[in-house]
């Protein structure tokens, strides 16, 4: 039995928790189970660094892509997000989506980079990575207008409803559970995580935010997926076996990748 964290920045982690090391973040997640990671790209400016930070670590795959709350001067195109998707380490377009809780006024914009990025996506035959907040109708129009179907992808730190995540996997998505399933008030996600089908479930710390039960409010890495996993296990009354096997294998078929562990 081994759990993945599909959704991690270790580039932005406090590194001082761990002798400044980034292979003791790992070794600390291998502790708990965790034996990939997939490191999300959240600014083309710093993608570079990230790049080279985690490129000595065969168990760390990466994506390529904005955040839509990212402001830059040139907006990127399709091309230019395909060209950087080329490397075998990178397995994903995004994290890329729509915010409209940080933006606010006309984000017109915002939906044209998402375009953008579903482009690239499709064009080099790797899947999305998808923030949505704020924003549930104009996410799935515009998934539904780009044919992102042809691509799929997964819905990130998911905290819609069932609604929302019935149309995602519609479209060929899966649902991604963070540690904010793990919090008292979350009573909406947690339904979502009990009645959604295994076989589409995805889990991920979104490190460092968001750490679950018990270390709410301290920083976050990805050792504490495992929590994840124990809360959906406990959650659906099954084993935390079942819930590694299903997000580890759901993990490899979306991503297309074969995890040697």
């Amino acid at each position: 039995m081994f759990l993945v964290d599909s959704h991690c920045h270790l580039d932005l982690l406090d590194l001082n928790l761990f002798d400044n090391r980034l292979e003791n973040v790992i070794e600390s997640a291998n502790r708990n189970d965790v034996r990939h990671f997939l490191c999300v790209s959240v600014t083309l400016n710093d993608f570079p660094k990230m790049l080279t930070k985690i490129a000595p670590f065969a168990c760390v795959s990466a994506s390529v892509g904005l955040h839509p709350n990212e402001v830059v001067d040139t907006e990127p195109t399709a091309a230019e997000l395909a060209a950087l998707a080329a490397p075998e380490k990178i397995i994903a377009i995004g994290e890329t989506g729509l915010d409209y809780y940080r933006s606010n006024g006309d984000l017109r914009w915002q939906q044209a980079r998402f375009r953008e990025h579903i482009r690239a996506a499709k064009a080099v035959n790797k899947p999305l990575i998808i923030h949505s907040r704020d924003a549930k109708a104009d996410t799935l129009w515009l998934l539904e207008e780009e044919n992102a179907q042809a691509i799929g992808g997964v819905m990130h730190c998911f905290t819609e409803d069932l609604d929302m995540a019935e149309a995602a996997m519609a479209l060929g998505f899966y649902i991604s559970f963070s540690g904010i399933v793990t919090f008292a008030n979350a009573k909406t996600i947690q339904h979502v995580a009990r009645h959604m089908p295994l076989e589409r479930m995805l889990i991920e710390t979104d490190s460092p935010w968001l750490a679950p039960i018990p270390h709410r409010g301290k920083p976050n890495h990805p050792g504490f997926v495992r929590h994840v996993a124990e809360f959906i296990a406990q959650l659906r009354g099954i084993t935390l076996e079942e819930v590694a096997q299903h997000t580890t294998r759901n993990f490899c078929e979306l991503f297309n990748v074969t995890l040697d562990i």
